[in-house]
């Protein structure tokens, strides 16, 4: 028989009928989990919430994605729009596999590399956008902004920086007023 990976068969269900699992060692601060619900705002889900159907519960248990259905949970306006379902891709394992497979979808999203998210803000600097508008949209503070810029070495990136007049250390010969 043909293995058919379980994406396919992504199908909405009430989140109501979805509770996460007890195990899930998995944590978002606040600035990304905020940037997770821009990006389900602006995107919509575009991945689904991984479950295990528990027949003997009639409930969905979250192997992947606790973070995705929190924004639903939280957000009013997503819930509405959504009409209060999620997209769920159903695994059928056993709990010692569905455990191990939290753990690899946690750590397989990767980290990003510092020198490319240089270059993106890079990009988008060169295409108008400011960073007021990088930082909306990419979740970054000013500072984390600054720092890219400063890695990327392109003193074009500080073109439109607002700079203050540098003080002026005293003369030691000076007498202090």
């Amino acid at each position: 028989m043909e293995y058919i990976s379980p994406v396919y068969h992504v199908k909405p269900v009430p989140i109501e009928k979805i509770v996460p699992n007890t195990y899930n060692p998995n944590t978002v601060a606040p600035p990304e989990l905020k940037l997770l619900y821009d990006s389900i705002k602006e995107d919509g889900y575009t991945m689904p919430v991984v479950c295990y159907y528990s027949p003997k519960d009639d409930l969905y248990v979250i192997v992947d994605g606790f973070h995705r259905y929190r924004v639903m949970l939280e957000h009013k306006d997503i819930y509405e729009r959504e009409n209060g379902l999620l997209p769920v891709s159903v695994i059928d394992k056993p709990l010692a596999q569905r455990m191990a497979s939290t753990v690899r979808h946690n750590r397989a999203r990767g980290t990003h590399d510092v020198d490319l998210m240089g270059n993106i803000v890079r990009e988008l600097h060169d295409l108008g956008r400011s960073d007021a508008w990088i930082s909306k949209h990419l979740g970054m503070d000013k500072d984390e902004i600054l720092r890219l810029k400063q890695i990327t070495g392109l003193a074009a990136l500080f073109r439109d920086a607002q700079f203050r007049q540098a003080w002026i250390p005293a003369d030691p010969a000076e007498p202090e007023k």
